[in-house]
């Protein structure tokens, strides 16, 4: 499959994607200001200095990553993205996602999700995967209410920006599993 099949913009309403460009630096930079303390459970840190050089990675867009800008409502209200995952065409990851605050448990982040998951298996994509940390609970019981299966934890799988050494929650929602959930 196309890296452009995949990466493009997505709509629902007044819920968009847009694939991650210059114009989207401050408005993103200011959502994620909204929340300093969450990007401790993160990879990375998307906060004050931090900012400018995870952005400037996002724009150059490597391959294996393809960041969209969320947008509700003509505001920047977070990002999130497509991550490369084992065999390209067949699998791929959903993930660094941040949504601002307020809009943490009000349903935008399962029409984003929905509207990813609908698109990955449009494309032809079997396997769809999202990884978490393990101490957030948070976003672990949002992908299981998207029908995700726990596939296990990955023990001391990375070290993270603050140097937590951090535990993966692996799920993955498989396309014969996506057609046959409720909507």
């Amino acid at each position: 499959m196309a890296d452009e099949a995949l990466y493009r913009v997505l709509e629902a309403g007044a819920l968009r994607l847009e694939p991650i460009a210059e114009h989207h630096r401050e408005p993103l930079r200011a959502a994620c200001a909204e929340d300093p303390a969450i990007w401790t459970i993160y990879p990375v840190s998307y906060a004050g200095a931090h900012f400018d050089p995870q952005f400037d990675g996002l724009i150059a867009g490597p391959p294996a990553k393809r960041v969209y800008a969320v947008v509700l409502a003509d505001a920047v209200v977070g990002m999130t993205g497509w991550l490369a995952h084992n065999a390209p065409g067949w699998s791929i990851e959903i993930g660094n996602t941040y949504l601002v605050p307020r809009l943490r448990g009000t349903g935008v982040n399962a029409r984003m999700k929905r509207l990813m998951l609908d698109h990955a298996f449009a494309c032809g994509l079997e396997r769809v995967c999202l990884k978490v940390d393990a101490r957030n609970q948070r976003s672990q019981a949002a992908i299981r209410k998207l029908g995700a299966v726990l596939e296990g934890v990955h023990r001391h799988d990375r070290v993270t920006w603050t140097g937590h050494v951090r535990d993966t929650v692996y799920f993955s929602i498989l396309r014969s599993e996506w057609k046959a959930a409720p909507a």
